[in-house]
């Protein structure tokens, strides 16, 4: 009976593990794919049926991707923006956050609610008002362009929302036992509720970065000096160009390259991402 049992109990896990494996091979074939046409020539690159053999063209691919339309710089200013924007808007978000749980003051729920209702408007629908603003305060300039591409998106309503709900979470008692004993507001963010938040931290800030990391139309709109362009619209410059040219195996080289820097802040900070959505208050 011993064997049957241990048939019928593991089997299960098999069927799991094996649907979680055809799973994560379609999530990760555009990748795969893109890393094996990435080495081709362009005879194998549009080859049908496709070859997914690597191919013998890895450093010149890549090569030739690194050195095409300041590639490297453009990689700096998107990486530069995009620590910006994730640093100021985990700050303001968790300022906000604490703000709507800790503080009382006039109309705190109506706030609250007019925060979650900017969640409905995506960035796209304001870019005329957005960039009108962002000329009037001269910001579309090459030297202040940095100002335009990271001031307009320090406000998250998301990160409000994250913070807000994780700080609810967190027992009533002990603010008032900060407070009797002295802590202020600084203090008591600085000394209690950072060290119980670095999971819900890391989780906005891999969120924030990814999504700057991608913007593609706001940079398009708003810079003019290719030389502060951000990735996502050289990607798309380098394409047009393999398409003239038929090179698109350095235009995979390029898109394979702009997508490390997510890659490795998403491996870095995944274990937080889990563990914030894991967090659950005990009733």
């Amino acid at each position: 009976m011993a064997p049957e049992a241990h048939t019928i109990t593991t089997r299960p896990r098999y069927l799991t593990h094996l649907a979680l494996i055809v799973i994560c091979v379609l999530v990760g074939f555009p990748m795969i794919f893109a890393l094996v046409k990435s080495t081709q020539n362009t005879g194998q690159v549009i080859a049908y049926p496709p070859n997914l053999l690597p191919g013998n063209k890895l450093f010149d691919n890549y090569s030739e991707a690194w050195s095409t339309s300041y590639f490297a710089t453009l990689l700096g200013n998107t990486l530069l923006v995009a620590v910006l924007v994730m640093a100021g808007k985990t700050a303001t978000s968790l300022l906000a956050g604490m703000a709507f749980v800790y503080f009382r003051f006039p109309l705190r729920g109506a706030l609250f609610i007019f925060v979650l209702l900017t969640l409905m408007m995506p960035t796209d629908i304001l870019i005329v008002a957005l960039f009108r603003l962002v000329n009037d305060l001269q910001w579309a300039s090459s030297q202040s362009v940095i100002l335009a591409l990271v001031v307009p998106f320090l406000a998250s309503a998301t990160g409000t929302f994250l913070f807000r709900q994780h700080f609810s979470n967190i027992p009533a008692d002990l603010a008032e036992a900060a407070q009797i004993d002295g802590a202020g507001p600084l203090r008591f963010l600085w000394s209690i509720l950072l060290p119980i938040s670095w999971n819900v931290i890391g989780a906005l800030g891999m969120i924030q970065f990814i999504y700057v990391w991608n913007q593609y139309l706001w940079p398009l709109v708003i810079v003019n000096d290719n030389r502060r362009q951000l990735i996502q619209v050289a990607l798309k410059g380098i394409a047009y160009s393999a398409q003239d040219q038929g090179n698109w195996g350095v235009a995979l080289a390029a898109a394979v390259i702009a997508s490390i820097p997510p890659l490795l802040v998403f491996l870095g900070l995944q274990e937080s991402f889990l563990h914030s959505f894991a967090l659950t208050r005990d009733k």
